[in-house]
């Protein structure tokens, strides 16, 4: 299958130009491929009928849609062609219907999603970015763009005065801010930046000077600013480096620390093998900042660093990819975590895919 080349990528091109890392993409290697397969076929299955997906006990519908869309993107297909394109235009259908005046991206009032919504608008707003500039149809092109840019809005909106975001906006969490939440936000703003939204520039400046303030002397990235700190948290950092790799910031001091400090957290050998909590959540951003390390990243942003210490993308994938493929079920899916079998496995199916280069936000 071709990979995508589309008007939205330009903008991810001229931050790359000139980059000290690699920009091409990598075939998936075969043996994985009927694990990628099954684990797609396993989403589809599930999928309900009206387009959505959701975690345990029917908990978290917007998140769980947007992360399950995305593995699907991720394996090529488009919201128009492809194996998945009827499943993806219709979980693309159940979230148009659920754009909120205010720009939201889901229900506030539900109790499946209100005291955690800021994830599910940040995960849809990733997940539309990354649909719209395949979508030929005039009238849903047009609503679509209006959808993106009052849910842009919102985000700024919803932004707290340290420059962070919580599980809910500022205004209804009185102004409480921590890391997983303003991670989803910036790079679900990238996408839409990628797709030709336009992104006020503060907001994306206030976000990277919280991220620097949540950053500790040893490198890592605390819980939230608001609540006095919680210590330095592994995934946390890795979610971090992954944001501005993404955004194309490869080479200035704060994701290098960050960087040294996963390293150091998050073993890439049997011993790390589910061995701290949050394992999935981890290696879903990890593995989308080793990706773009590719194999020679890590030496041109460390020139000091020997060769045996160095992170390199097959490396990591040798060791990863095959303890995910050994947890997987008989029915594709994964089972591990406490959020649900749709969460785990679409964050599986995103760190194999990788590879696919499909999406901008995950290229190199």
């Amino acid at each position: 299958m071709m990979r995508r080349l589309s008007l939205t990528l330009m903008p991810v091109l001229s931050l790359l130009a000139g980059s000290a890392l690699p920009a091409h993409a990598e075939d998936m290697p075969a043996k994985y491929r009927d694990v990628v397969n099954k684990g797609l076929d396993y989403l589809a299955r599930v999928q309900n009928r009206d387009g959505h997906w959701e975690a345990n006990g029917g908990q978290y519908p917007m998140a769980m849609t947007a992360l399950a869309g995305m593995a699907m993107l991720m394996e090529g297909s488009t919201i128009r062609d492809g194996k998945y394109a009827d499943r993806i235009r219709r979980a693309v259908d159940w979230f148009m219907v659920r754009s909120q005046p205010n720009g939201m991206l889901g229900n506030p009032a539900s109790a499946l999603e209100g005291g955690r919504y800021m994830y599910g608008h940040g995960f849809g707003l990733l997940f539309l970015s990354c649909v719209y500039g395949e979508e030929e149809d005039g009238g849903r092109r047009k609503k679509l763009e209006d959808i993106l840019t009052r849910a842009v809005q919102f985000t700024g909106k919803a932004q707290t005065t340290r420059g962070g975001w919580g599980y809910v906006s500022a205004a209804d969490g009185s102004d409480f801010d921590e890391g997983s939440v303003t991670i989803t936000q910036v790079q679900a703003l990238r996408a839409a930046r990628n797709a030709g939204i336009v992104v006020p520039k503060s907001i994306i400046d206030k976000a990277q000077e919280y991220l620097k303030n949540c950053t500790t002397g040893g490198g890592g990235v605390i819980y939230s600013l608001q609540s006095g700190g919680g210590g330095e948290r592994p995934p946390l950092t890795a979610a971090a480096v992954a944001c501005l790799f993404s955004a194309g910031e490869y080479n200035a001091d704060l994701p290098k620390k960050w960087l040294k400090f996963c390293q150091q957290r998050i073993p890439i050998d049997k011993s790390g093998r589910d061995s701290f909590g949050h394992w999935e959540y981890t290696h879903y951003y990890y593995a989308q900042a080793i990706y773009t390390l590719g194999e020679e990243g890590y030496a041109k942003l460390f020139p000091e660093s020997r060769a045996g210490e160095r992170l390199t993308w097959s490396k990591y994938r040798e060791v990863v990819f095959d303890y995910i493929a050994s947890r997987q079920s008989s029915d594709g899916s994964w089972n591990q975590g406490g959020i649900g079998s749709v969460f785990t496995t679409a964050c599986h199916l995103a760190i194999l895919q990788l590879d696919n280069g499909t999406l901008p936000i995950y290229q190199r």
